[in-house]
């Protein structure tokens, strides 16, 4: 008997509004979302898009309950996109911003990326691309080429380990939104899965934009980089507007510039990756930069004893079995950090480190020991650094 754990998902937007100084803290996508307010810890879990996306944690850690005299009032906005909720937070210059244009077009902007990206959509970009058996090209939308692009690129700089046609074997394992199996899949079930993936098998044209497939079958899931590059196009609207301290966060995923209502430089903090409870392992400033955590340690399911995770290995068709518990990335860009992340924990602890040093990557590596954890990250990381355990 397969036993699946995962967590429910709860509403971030409430929290957020409740609270609205402090300090913003976080982790990633698939993702659980921990406030610390004076000690105490308020938990509440927000479920990305189905699919292998991974398991991490925004943690918004809260400064104390009486506002500092140099405190600024905030705008909060919040919604639904992609699966789950949205959060934007500005902190306002002297400049009158008008709360409902901004709103409107930040929900419009999101709706766009939904109707180009999602699987759930019948009649998205992707879907009708997915849907389509002919090898023929398709025009599709700039934005779609760029994140497929991105894709493809990561793909090839970890050596398959960020495949966004591996669907078919997420969903054989039971971690994608079809029907969960009673076993674990056999050797011949995993090859004929194996037998749809192939990234290689995918094309793009620049003029005009368009994709085509050689495998009439082949379908791709954007869910490990969409939300990032989401996060993106909203910091790059509030750039627009000469808007300078700012946190965007989606489904887990974040980018924040300039300052907190504080005063300070917005706080990011990774989890410490156990199952059964949240602490803070590390906290870094971040200004103008996206960051994504990975992880293997929320989102598994267990057989006679042994733990299988929803993170599968393109080369072998299975969840991984090293001991890389979580990565966390920096980047400039939030959907390539989202990307990088996933490709990184793929790749385990020795490889993906490697990776990470070679492409000069701001990035922390979590892996476990018999009863702890060890660090591992690259200077650009630590140049970053606010606080490690």
């Amino acid at each position: 008997m397969i036993k699946y754990v995962w967590r429910q998902r709860n509403s971030l937007s409430g929290l957020l509004n409740k609270y609205s100084h402090g300090e913003i803290i976080r982790g990633n996508s698939l993702a659980r979302v921990t406030a610390t307010i004076v000690g105490e810890m308020m938990m509440i879990s927000v479920q990305s898009s189905i699919r292998s996306k991974i398991l991490c944690l925004l943690i918004v850690i809260l400064s104390a309950c009486e506002q500092h005299p140099e405190h600024q009032q905030s705008i909060i906005l919040t919604g639904l996109t992609m699966g789950t909720t949205y959060t934007v937070k500005i902190v306002p210059s002297e400049s009158i911003l008008d709360h409902s244009v901004i709103s409107a077009e930040i929900n419009r902007q999101l709706d766009n990326v939904n109707q180009q990206m999602s699987t759930y959509i019948e009649t998205s970009d992707l879907s009708l691309f997915n849907q389509s058996d002919t090898k023929e090209w398709a025009e599709i939308p700039a934005e779609l080429y760029t994140v497929i692009e991105e894709a493809l690129r990561i793909n090839v700089l970890s050596e398959n380990a960020f495949d966004i046609s591996i669907g078919p074997v997420v969903n054989l394992w039971g971690f994608g939104p079809e029907e969960k199996p009673d076993t674990v899949p056999d050797h011949t079930a995993i090859s004929e899965a194996l037998d749809k993936v192939g990234s290689q098998y995918i094309h793009l044209r620049q003029n005009p934009y368009s994709i085509r497939k050689d495998k009439p079958d082949l379908a791709i899931d954007l869910s490990a980089i969409a939300k990032g590059f989401a996060v993106d196009i909203i910091a790059d609207y509030l750039d627009k507007l000469d808007i300078n301290n700012y946190m965007v966060e989606i489904g887990g995923e974040i980018k924040a510039k300039g300052y907190s209502p504080d005063n300070k430089s917005w706080h990011i903090g990774i989890e410490k990756p156990l199952s059964d409870q949240r602490t803070v392992q590390s906290i870094v400033a971040l200004d103008d930069t996206g960051m994504a955590t990975s992880g293997d340690y929320r989102n598994y399911f267990e057989e006679n004893g042994i733990r299988y995770s929803h993170t599968i290995n393109p080369e072998t068709g299975k969840p991984i079995t090293h001991k890389l518990a979580s990565v966390t990335i920096l980047h400039p860009s939030a959907m390539t950090a989202d990307a990088m992340a996933t490709a990184l924990l793929v790749l385990g602890p020795e490889r993906g480190f490697e990776l990470a040093l070679r492409e000069n990557l701001a990035a922390l590596f979590i892996i476990r020991e018999k009863d702890s954890f060890t660090e591992k990250m690259t200077p650009q990381f630590r140049n970053a650094l606010a606080y490690s355990e």
